[in-house]
């Protein structure tokens, strides 16, 4: 009877662990794709002039962002974190299913922005507050509707950046144990990101659009060195996750669940 009461409770704080921590990937990843569509100067939201690097020639440079980066360092650790605990298997399942839910959103964002306005809707909206014409409806599809390119570009890097993530994140586990976890997981996010940072715009702004390999390189360099460089800044946040884990866990099961990640016999 107390080893079904234990393996119980076991099955029972795994599941609403990974409930949890899907809901936090879930959430942010498909946020960020949502937002991305903005860029903002990291220069001057600090308050500094455009740095005005020059790449490959005349290619000027700055640190243009999109919006989406600003909370795409969070879905890093969740997946880090995830990988600790519930093994490739847990990652893919994830993975999979956000990339689902990001085509079934644009999709739907697709068929909204087709949708005929309502004439009150513009005339209210119309002048700005500096008394310019205002076409909210235009703006409205400009913000949610992104190109094909773009698209197809953000899925493919993200599964693949998710699919080396966790295949360098296992490689890193054997080697340390479950010691050194700041070197799994900046070592995975770091290899993987690389990846992601090309392939998105390569495809959505080379294959798909007019981008010359140049200004693809030189953008792809910035949001890696960002990306690099908060990886390892978050690191500490990455700890106190695993200790907030293991306390709501439990010595025993926390162990059980990492060892069952690294063996990949987990119910997922």
């Amino acid at each position: 009877m107390e080893i079904e009461i234990k393996e119980r409770n076991f099955q029972t704080k795994k599941t609403n662990l990974f409930i949890i921590l899907c809901g936090i990937f879930l959430t942010n990843a498909i946020l960020a794709e949502i937002i991305g569509v903005k860029i903002f100067s990291g220069e001057l939201t600090l308050g500094f002039q455009p740095v005005g690097w020059r790449f490959f020639g005349d290619y000027i440079l700055d640190f243009n962002l999109t919006a989406g980066a600003v909370i795409w360092p969070i879905v890093f650790i969740t997946t880090d974190i995830i990988n600790e605990y519930f093994g490739k298997k847990g990652v893919r399942k994830i993975s999979f299913l956000t990339a689902f839910f990001i085509a079934y959103i644009f999709v739907i964002i697709t068929i909204v922005t087709q949708l005929h306005p309502a004439p009150f809707w513009l005339d209210v909206n119309t002048p700005d507050p500096n008394g310019n014409a205002f076409d909210i409806d235009y703006a409205f599809n400009t913000i949610f509707r992104q190109g094909l390119g773009i698209i197809i570009g953000s899925l493919i890097a993200f599964l693949l950046g998710q699919l080396i993530d966790v295949y360098v994140f296992q490689k890193l586990r054997k080697i340390t144990g479950s010691k050194m976890i700041w070197l799994r997981a900046t070592g995975s996010t770091l290899v993987s990101q690389f990846i992601d940072s090309f392939v998105v715009l390569g495809i959505a702004f080379y294959i798909f659009g007019n981008w010359s390999w140049a200004q693809v390189v030189s953008v792809g360099i910035i949001n890696y060195i960002y990306k690099f460089g908060v990886a390892v800044l978050l690191t500490p946040l990455l700890y106190l996750g695993h200790h907030w884990i293991d306390r709501y866990l439990g010595k025993d099961i926390a162990e059980k669940l990492t060892e069952e990640a690294m063996e990949d016999t987990s119910f997922l």
